[in-house]
């Protein structure tokens, strides 16, 4: 039996999605269809798949509801290969963007907006750029595995830091080396974490730090995916990794460059200790019907 599925394109910097609204969570899509749907050559084309569905409806969305009362709506987000993922700063920026435009949720200047994630709950409030998101705390975590891609002449270690979802951080030399990677290639970690990671390639500006302001550029290769426009998720941690390397002193507002724009990130504390905040701009382009078998 085929189904009509309803749904909007969106992306954050060049990270897009396909999103559709299922409040009652009543459809149940494969990873084999999330996959199709996915796919840039037969499919609509995306980084991934953002369900709408109220929290109260799936036991992920219930666990949210229990650290926030409030967090009616839960982001069911999957990769373009169809594998389940924990967070996705870019796509919950989008989803929140997609939630207020379809009139399912209300964001008032000034307000917060709670969404539930398998990250935990997840406070969204718009900004001048678009919408902010703090992503909570953050942990060094992976150690420092030794990393490895296509076109890198010798591997370099990373740090893993986790924001949600894991990632490592590789410093790279100059310009030169991030525009040489070749990362359509997995990158190769030793150890290789069991469940994946996305995995940053970075290099500072020049100065680093400008105006108050920490500056680096960022190329990504997400798990699931390959490599994308940008990373929310791997743009905090881009940020992280680097103030963590540059020691006292260096400052918690940064600038991080990717092929899809920039975004901000804010490190801040608070009474659970530090959060981390991203900001940047989240866009619907078009809304579509699609045939599934």
């Amino acid at each position: 039996m085929a189904i009509t599925l309803r749904f909007s394109k969106g992306h954050g910097t060049g990270n897009d999605f396909v999103l559709f609204a299922d409040p009652d969570g009543s459809l149940e899509l494969t990873p084999a269809q999330i996959a199709a749907i996915c796919d840039r050559h037969f499919g609509v084309g995306a980084d991934g798949i953002i369900r709408a569905v109220r929290s109260a409806n799936l036991p992920a969305g219930r666990a949210a509801l229990e650290e926030d009362p409030d967090a009616e709506w839960f982001m069911d987000y999957w990769n373009a290969d169809g594998s389940v993922a924990e967070m996705c700063g870019n796509g919950i920026r989008v989803y929140a963007e997609f939630l207020t435009r379809s009139g399912l949720a209300e964001l008032p200047a000034g307000e917060t907006l709670p969404i539930g994630t398998r990250a935990g709950v997840r406070d969204v409030q718009r900004s001048a750029v678009g919408y902010r998101v703090d992503l909570g705390g953050w942990r060094l975590d992976g150690g420092e595995p030794l990393v490895n891609a296509r076109e890198l002449a010798v591997a370099r270690p990373g740090l893993g830091i986790d924001v949600g979802n894991p990632h490592v951080v590789v410093a790279l030399s100059d310009e030169a080396e991030l525009e040489g990677l070749d990362l359509s290639y997995v990158p190769v970690l030793d150890p290789e974490p069991p469940a994946g990671v996305n995995v940053e390639f970075v290099v500072p500006g020049d100065p680093l730090v400008k105006d108050g302001v920490g500056r680096i550029r960022m190329r990504v290769h997400e798990r699931g995916v390959g490599e994308t426009l940008s990373c929310g998720t791997g743009v905090v941690a881009a940020a992280l990794a680097t103030r963590h390397w540059a020691g006292q002193g260096a400052p918690d507002d940064w600038r991080v460059e990717v092929p899809g724009g920039a975004l901000a990130v804010k490190m801040f504390p608070t009474e659970e200790g530090e959060h981390v905040a991203l900001s940047g701009p989240a866009e619907l382009v078009f809304d579509g019907e699609l045939t599934l078998a």
